[in-house]
């Protein structure tokens, strides 16, 4: 008989010694990439954003409203769907920054994996941890791409909530060799630096925590996974040619982005989704001009990274790639984790005759 299956919470996961473990999960970006590449892998993002005063007329929370100045309430419920070569997934998000002051995770996911030619739900599982680990795969990935060859390599990572951490924890480990120094910069100062001391000095990458933008200018990578609700920097604070991986929200001066535009290469992980979510930098750049990123930013020279793979020709030149985070990259490594740790024993060739003949 069929049973319906289990909910598999965060604290179930580590009970069970669940690992999210830097190779296999860079390996399952890969292998999404390679599938959306082919057309194997296919999925879509809609977003149910709240008005800010329905929340700031519930006289409960109006006390916090002062404490998020400066950053975005990210009030939203989030679903992604996709389908790959062998599953199908939904990932439903509910995401608000005031819940950081009631001792809660800013987001929380939940992701249903099911079989992609049944749609039969496989497995529901926590998918708070494993987000944040797609999203780092995108800093694992930035640094194959145009990094491979480098060495001595400074990186300047805004924000020090989960997603930055897993960033560390990437690029401590396919970073050896490559970076020297990691520096952290969050808006209150504090959090940066309890997240370096957390994270200690791993694989011989050196972290360290900054209160200011001094150090940036010496950095070809540059990471924005904040919750600013405004430009983290100058465009005289940044390296000219630095690359820019953009996974927050305005973070980036929007004359940044002409130079880009004008001299450099302008990427995202899908045009079509960042420029409907209008909430990063770049397609914010093109809806206040009353465009869209969708219909300019390919006039302009913005492409997909599904269609850009050679950064051989690529030098001395700014970068900025801006992600929205692909379902379908949710997909893949939620199928490595419910593969690794999840999969129930598949039967055995007796057993299977046995049934048979009963």
């Amino acid at each position: 008989m069929e049973t319906t299956p289990k909910y598999i919470s965060l604290a179930e996961m580590k009970r069970l010694g669940v690992r999210l473990e830097a190779p296999a999960l860079h390996n399952a970006a890969k292998a999404a990439w390679s599938d959306i590449r082919s057309g194997r892998a296919h999925g879509l993002k809609s977003v149910l954003s709240f008005h800010e005063t329905e929340l700031w007329n519930q006289s409960h929370f109006e006390a916090y409203r002062n404490e998020l100045q400066g950053e975005r309430l990210g009030w939203k419920l989030s679903a992604l769907s996709s389908v790959g070569a062998r599953y199908a997934a939904v990932k439903v998000v509910g995401a608000n920054a005031i819940n950081r002051r009631l001792g809660l995770p800013r987001s929380t996911s939940t992701i249903v994996l099911l079989d992609n030619f049944t749609l039969r739900p496989l497995c529901i599982m926590d998918g708070t941890e494993i987000s944040a680990a797609r999203t780092a795969t995108y800093a694992s990935m930035v640094l194959e791409l145009f990094f491979s060859k480098t060495d001595d390599l400074s990186v300047f990572l805004f924000g020090a909530g989960p997603i930055a951490e897993q960033i560390i924890k990437v690029l401590s480990h396919f970073g050896a060799g490559i970076i020297s120094t990691i520096y952290v910069r969050s808006r209150s100062g504090i959090s940066a630096y309890q997240l370096v001391e957390r994270q200690g000095q791993s694989f011989g990458v050196r972290l360290e925590a900054v209160a200011d933008n001094q150090k940036l200018r010496e950095c070809r990578f540059v990471i924005t996974a904040s919750n600013a609700s405004a430009p983290v920097f100058e465009i005289a604070d940044i390296c000219p040619n630095a690359t820019i991986l953009h996974l927050g929200g305005d973070e980036t001066p929007a004359d940044h982005i002409q130079n880009v535009l004008r001299s450099g290469l302008a990427l995202c992980d899908d045009i079509s989704m960042v420029s409907r979510r209008n909430s990063q930098s770049l397609a914010l750049y093109f809806s206040r001009l009353g465009s869209t990123l969708e219909q300019a930013g390919p006039v302009l020279g913005v492409l997909s990274l599904k269609d850009f793979c050679d950064a051989s020709s690529i030098s001395e030149r700014p970068i900025l790639l801006t992600c929205v985070g692909l379902p379908m990259l949710d997909l893949y490594l939620a199928a490595q984790v419910y593969e690794t740790w999840f999969l129930p024993d598949p039967p055995t060739a007796s057993s299977l005759h046995s049934s048979s003949v009963a």
